[in-house]
């Protein structure tokens, strides 16, 4: 899988797993709604400033957010 789709569907998963919707993460991150959807969608080549940005938002390390079985199984780290 690709790295894009892989990042997009971490980031949902721990966006879900805290109750937040698209809209609550992208205010916490500063980004706009339509930015994140599209990273979840793996439509977008995220920067690593946004990257903490999110993961801050999310309230997680930027371990923790690339630490998962989806990226290890996909050899990606």
């Amino acid at each position: 899988m690709e790295i894009k789709k892989l990042i997009g569907l971490r980031i949902k998963e721990l966006r879900e797993l805290k109750g937040l919707s698209q809209k609550d993460l992208a205010y916490a991150a500063d980004l706009d709604r339509s930015y994140i959807a599209s990273i979840e969608n793996g439509q977008r080549n995220v920067s690593i400033v946004n990257i903490e940005k999110i993961a801050i938002a999310l309230g997680v390390s930027l371990h923790e957010l690339f630490n998962a079985e989806k990226f290890k199984k996909n050899g990606k780290i």
